[in-house]
């Protein structure tokens, strides 16, 4: 890539004609910007990692990407990893929408997870991303408590968004092994979760962040 601003494309849309208006989520900030001609970059999808170039900056229309460069992975040519990228990704855009400087936090998230997509099942790097998002927002609840009754939670769990914790029968839900979840949420890692548990949480981060 080259010596420009690095970032993910977190949204693209239509403008006139064939103009794009891009949302990009860099080391330092989230941002809109306008394409010329957007429409017939395929650099300019969702999920793209790209290097870049701004011109107008500081000018009453919105700052222009120029000298786009794209770097790829490997798994872009399989289906259904890019699937589930784009289903990650799009959590970031209503997550962040109000933010314009970040910390550069979510674009390391990002990439350390793209360098993972095609060695790891996808879904168990999402959660792990996702309990990694949770504990650096300090918004954690690793109590176990219930957060609709208060009572204490005994040998099985549920969860509700950002995997906080309730019974099963508060929630109406299926139950998962409390000690497994608590202690996924202390080493944020699945590697002792079974496939349909790791299944059961990324649901429930796609329900958003």
């Amino acid at each position: 890539m080259g010596c420009g601003i690095k970032g993910f494309i977190l949204s693209v849309r239509k403008a006139r004609d064939e103009d794009s208006i891009v949302l990009i989520l860099s080391t330092t900030e989230v941002k809109t910007y306008y394409r010329f001609f957007g429409a017939r970059h395929s650099i300019l999808q969702l999920g793209n990692l790209v290097d870049f170039e701004v011109e107008g900056e500081g000018s009453n229309f919105l700052p222009r990407l120029r000298s786009l460069s794209h770097m790829g992975f490997s798994w872009l040519f399989d289906k259904n990893k890019l699937l589930l990228w784009h289903n990650f990704i799009k959590k970031f855009e209503p997550h962040l929408k109000d933010t314009h400087e970040v910390e550069s936090f979510y674009f390391d998230l990002l990439f350390a997870a793209a360098k993972r997509w095609d060695k790891q099942n996808p879904k168990r790097i999402v959660c792990e991303n996702y309990i990694a998002l949770l504990h650096h927002e300090g918004r954690m609840h690793d109590d176990e408590h219930c957060y609709i009754c208060e009572a204490r939670i005994e040998e099985e769990i549920a969860l509700m968004q950002a995997f906080i914790p309730a019974h099963p029968k508060c929630l109406y839900a299926s139950p998962l092994p409390t000690k497994k979840i608590l202690d996924f949420f202390r080493t944020q890692k699945t590697v002792f979760l079974e496939d349909h548990e790791v299944d059961y949480l990324y649901e429930i981060v796609m329900k958003g962040f």
